[in-house]
């Protein structure tokens, strides 16, 4: 069985206090993210991480503070990536990630699923299911749920590795990902 982790956002400008967008509380679940994406490599399960990675002037930047610059401090993971993580950028074909290990993920938008090579990228891994943890619950991480769930393959969100900007929305979150058949459990 193929057990997909899928580590979201989880950037120092939305985890840690200094960042440009911090996720207020979102520091507290490093040591968690940091382990469970140690057990993914340790298991050889293969590992995912989306990773936001704007330009300079970024449409998105009309919207929201200016946040992980591609290159800049900010824009890197909070935790180790593996020596042999490929990279899938939206401007370079889908690289073979079969053996990978680790994958990032980059995005622009919210939605992790507008990087056209997603898709490819989880019929490369030949899932059964799918481990998901970062963060905003309601915001990207709710993007990601969602589209997994279009997959047709079990999916679970780890309640305690993921961290909210409103309570009350990502309660209402949890309420739709769990009627459409999503689980919920702790890591």
């Amino acid at each position: 069985m193929c057990t997909v982790f899928f580590d979201v956002d989880t950037q120092i400008d939305f985890m840690l206090p200094a960042g440009a967008l911090y996720v207020p509380g979102a520091e507290k679940l490093v040591p968690t993210i940091a382990r469970l994406n140690a057990h993914a490599w340790s298991t050889g399960s293969p590992l995912i991480s989306t990773m936001d990675a704007h330009a300079e002037n970024d449409v998105e930047f009309l919207s929201w503070p200016h946040h992980c610059v591609a290159g800049c401090l900010g824009q890197r993971k909070v935790t180790p990536v593996a020596d042999r993580a490929v990279k899938v950028s939206l401007a370079a074909p889908c690289p073979d990630v079969r053996q990978a290990g680790h994958v990032i993920l980059e995005k622009v938008t919210v939605d992790c699923f507008t990087n056209p090579h997603l898709a490819e990228v989880l019929t490369q891994l030949e899932a059964d299911r799918y481990v998901v943890y970062g963060v905003v619950t309601e915001i990207c991480v709710q993007n990601a749920l969602f589209g997994l769930l279009k997959t047709g393959k079990p999916v679970t969100m780890l309640s305690n590795a993921v961290k909210e900007l409103s309570s009350a929305a990502a309660e209402t979150m949890l309420a739709k990902f769990t009627a459409l058949g999503g689980e919920v459990a702790s890591a």
